[in-house]
């Protein structure tokens, strides 16, 4: 059974920078994509971004377009989320998740489109 850990949430200041990491366990095939998602207090998980594992294309929500980028590491089955530029707006409790499975669509902003998800980490961001 697939786990997911996720790692590298905290406090930092308007502008700062944060680089969230993601590990898998258990994983016996390549996975299909992994994404990450985001709740703020009070308000519906939404998503960030996503990679499709393969061939690395990468998805983005147009809130983080340009200062978060999603990556890969295959050989270690860990996703990373680099964070830069960040704004109070972007504190949330973020949210790894995995869509272990194949088929021919693939909605990447649905969180139904993922199987597995971790425990969250919280990225707090001061003014």
């Amino acid at each position: 059974q697939v786990q997911l850990v996720e790692s590298g949430g905290g406090l930092v200041q308007a502008g700062g920078s944060l680089r969230l990491s993601c590990a898998a366990s258990g994983r016996t095939f390549s996975t299909y994509a992994m994404a990450w998602f985001r709740q703020a207090p009070g308000k519906e998980r939404e998503f960030v971004a996503a990679i499709q594992w393969n061939d690395g294309i990468t998805y983005y929500a147009d809130s983080v377009k340009g200062r978060f980028t999603i990556s890969r590491d295959n050989a270690k089955n860990t996703v990373y989320l680099q964070m830069n530029s960040l704004e109070p707006e972007d504190t949330a409790v973020y949210y790894c998740a995995d869509r272990t499975y194949y088929s021919r669509t693939y909605y990447y902003h649905l969180q139904g489109q993922y199987d597995v998800w971790g425990q969250g980490t919280q990225v707090s961001v001061s003014s």
